[in-house]
């Protein structure tokens, strides 16, 4: 945990944008190198090459599923609201495939998926079959990695008119509380997909995906 939490204030505070996608990479990296040296084997970790295979096939089939929801969303007007983020700005071209391309799926997806959904669940006593202690867990402390992203919720247009009048604070718990949640349904995709693979590939829809529309939305009001 202490070097996830490094990792999270060194590339939310510390690095420059530039080195992100690489603070993803290392710490995925040494993530991993702790996992086997631990004793465990890559396919606990749902790194196993026989399962490969099923788990891109699952990932593929989240990435359609995620293509979907978008594309029922932009064409539902009052839904267009929830990707007026102010986050995202106005990037170029070039910037933009940085960072759908790039940016998100090293720094944000690989980093996440290597540690919520693969290495801390296996050390927590995760197997084969369903258990909920080290699913809750590695739950838990993926909400608590949101804590530094969440406080710049209130900059997506949907989220200030739903909960603008409440407290940073209680919007922050809210925030987390709800990746915690989603970390639960990733874990269940991984555990469907037999590999980490299936929820890299789902969360790399969600959020790179997420960032295209949102630059369409604001960029053709």
């Amino acid at each position: 945990m202490l070097l996830l939490a490094a990792a999270t204030v060194l590339a939310n505070r510390v690095l420059p944008g530039w080195a992100y996608p690489v603070c993803g990479v290392v710490t995925a990296a040494v993530l991993i190198a702790v996992a086997r040296f631990s004793g465990l084997r890559l396919a606990s970790i749902g790194l196993g090459r026989r399962t490969l295979g099923r788990a891109a096939l699952i990932g593929l089939v989240g990435t359609g599923l995620v293509g979907l929801v978008f594309a029922v969303a932009l064409a539902v007007p009052e839904l267009r609201t929830f990707f007026e983020d102010g986050r995202v700005g106005t990037p170029g071209i070039g910037q933009l495939l940085w960072l759908a391309l790039l940016r998100i799926p090293l720094g944000t997806v690989l980093v996440e998926e290597v540690a919520f959904r693969g290495v801390l669940p296996a050390l927590l006593g995760a197997g084969e079959r369903w258990r909920w202690a080290p699913v809750l867990g590695a739950a838990a402390l993926f909400g608590l990695w949101h804590l530094l992203p969440s406080l710049a919720l209130v900059r997506n247009a949907a989220v200030g008119a739903t909960m603008g009048g409440l407290p940073l604070p209680l919007i922050s718990v809210l925030a987390m509380v709800a990746a915690a949640g989603a970390g639960i349904f990733l874990y269940w995709w991984r555990h469907w997909g037999k590999g980490v693979l299936a929820p890299a590939l789902l969360h790399c829809a969600t959020n790179s995906g997420g960032l295209l529309v949102a630059w369409w939305v604001l960029s053709h009001p």
